[in-house]
């Protein structure tokens, strides 16, 4: 009886002590309740940032994937199809352009002349024989490399003026400074800034392109669907 009642005090866990037990299995259960919704918001934002980190990833391997695909460059001039005869008419003698452009163009050159501003249109729609005549033959004259000679003139095939949508512009009140960096300088060329926009026209050549002169005389439309997709790539890379 003795040696049974040892054994009971041996292996026998006091009351007091399992309540103990008890207490502190209660308190670790009430902790993790409260730090759960914790746990939770952080899990959530970090795997939120984790998906738009990865898709910024994606963006900009996209972006660099766009930028590596060969844009067929000559010179630093794009190639440009040419137009078909059946799409161009006539806005004064010699100078052709495309339909779509046409109103566009004569209104823009009626509301300047309301605003005391007199455009001359210089150059339209070249084709790609003309352009060969203009950069060979001027190439071949002023004794350049055909680097040099790209800096002024598209090679043909290249030539915006070839699609039609390119429109060189005088002011009719400095003709000395048709063709020249000194048009920037015009009443014509300061409204052109103003306003061009407004009638679908850009300047293609602006002082930041890396490949071609500055030209403020030569401006391009982009008022139609058929002009967009012509000029995207264009576009594209002057971002």
């Amino acid at each position: 009886m003795e040696q049974k009642e040892d054994l009971n005090k041996v292996f026998d866990i006091p009351f007091a002590k399992r309540t103990y037990l008890e207490n502190s299995n209660s308190k670790l259960f009430l902790k993790l309740l409260l730090i759960s919704p914790f746990l939770l918001l952080l899990f959530f934002f970090t795997g939120l940032r984790l998906i738009q980190n990865s898709k910024i990833i994606s963006l900009n391997f996209l972006d660099k994937q766009i930028d590596n695909i060969p844009d067929h460059r000559i010179l630093g001039h794009l190639p440009y199809p040419q137009i078909s005869k059946e799409k161009l008419v006539v806005i004064e003698p010699h100078i052709e352009v495309h339909v779509d452009m046409r109103e566009s163009l004569l209104k823009m050159r009626e509301e300047a002349k309301k605003d005391g501003v007199y455009l001359v249109f210089l150059s339209g729609y070249r084709s790609i024989d003309l352009q060969n005549d203009i950069f060979y033959s001027l190439k071949s004259i002023r004794n350049q490399i055909a680097s040099e000679r790209a800096r002024v003139s598209a090679p043909p095939g290249y030539s915006e003026h070839s699609t039609g949508f390119a429109i060189d512009i005088g002011d009719y009140m400095q003709r000395e400074t048709d063709f020249e960096v000194d048009f920037e300088n015009t009443d014509a060329f300061k409204w052109l800034q103003k306003n061009a926009a407004k009638y679908h026209f850009k300047l293609s050549f602006n002082k930041n392109n890396k490949h071609i002169d500055y030209e403020p005389w030569h401006w391009r439309y982009e008022g139609s669907v058929e002009a967009l997709k012509i000029f995207e790539n264009s576009n594209r890379k002057s971002k």
